[in-house]
């Protein structure tokens, strides 16, 4: 079957994507949005420029679209890119945003395409274990909730530091996967990756309580 997969180089997408292809998906297209609105409902916002290179990390064509990532707006642009595909489904990596994923699902029926949403209903804790047990390689890009300061911007999670990750989600509530925006993340290395990326440059952007990891510069090694 042929599909495209909303991409945003974060875990969720690469998770998807991977999952597509390990049950004999094509992917015609990597989908990705550049939102201007850095609060955007639907689009994952910092560094999705760079899934040009998971994109030829993966040997996969990518195709960024710009929207004003406006609510419920935005979905007027996701529609339309998926029309110019020629495709028969769409993957999506969300996990428990139900707001994401009855949106997708009603552009879908409309368009008269299959969605396949291989993340959703999973426990957030076998998530991880899977990731880790795959190779896949997981920075955070952005923090926005109690519990999580400016130490973690641009921390690769691993089997060691997830331990401290889940207490904190313990404690203050938020989801271990961050799928309510609690936190972001972008892959630098998985199982579909020929090679891995290298942050050659970066710098964090605070403000308040939240912040941002911004990639400066980066390659393929």
């Amino acid at each position: 079957m042929k599909t495209a997969a909303l991409f945003s180089g974060g875990k969720d997408s690469c998770y998807a994507v991977w999952k597509a292809v390990k049950q004999g998906k094509e992917i015609v297209s990597l989908v990705a949005f550049s939102p201007e609105n850095p609060d955007s409902y639907m689009f994952h916002h910092p560094n999705v420029q760079w899934t040009k290179l998971q994109a030829e990390a993966m040997d996969l064509p990518l195709k960024i679209v710009s929207t004003k990532g406006e609510k419920e707006k935005e979905l007027e642009d996701l529609e339309k890119a998926l029309k110019q595909l020629p495709i028969q489904g769409v993957v999506v990596g969300a996990l428990a945003s139900q707001y994401q994923k009855s949106r997708v699902e009603a552009i879908c029926k409309k368009l008269g395409l299959e969605l396949f949403s291989p993340a959703w209903g999973i426990d957030p804790d076998e998530y991880w274990k899977e990731l880790f047990h795959n190779n896949f390689r997981v920075i955070i890009t952005k923090v926005a909730c109690d519990g999580l300061g400016k130490e973690w911007l641009g921390r690769e999670i691993n089997k060691e530091n997830f331990q401290e990750l889940k207490q904190l989600s313990e404690k203050f509530g938020f989801h271990l996967a961050g799928e309510g925006g609690e936190f972001e993340t972008f892959v630098l290395d998985g199982p579909l990756f020929k090679r891995k990326i290298e942050i050659q440059d970066s710098g964090i952007e605070w403000e308040g309580d939240s912040g941002i990891f911004l990639v400066k510069k980066a390659g393929l090694i």
